[in-house]
């Protein structure tokens, strides 16, 4: 079936755990454990986990802050 025109346009606002991952440089394993400690927010529509961008900014801010207080 074809996108309707305009879609790739778009920017995704919700991602797959998957795909967060791969734009976070991180493994789908890590992404998981990353999650499931609270680091890593996500949201639920139906039965997906999905992220939104905001919190993938958020979780960049978090690993930055980190480094900040370890260095």
């Amino acid at each position: 079936m074809p996108k309707p025109a305009g879609v790739d346009a778009v920017p995704r606002r919700l991602h797959r755990v998957e795909v967060a991952a791969r734009v976070l440089s991180l493994g789908r394993s890590t992404a998981y454990e990353e999650i499931r400690l609270g680091r890593l927010r996500t949201v639920r529509v139906g039965r997906r986990r999905l992220v939104p961008t905001e919190y993938i900014d958020e979780y960049i801010q978090l690993l930055k802050a980190e480094a900040e207080t370890a260095a």
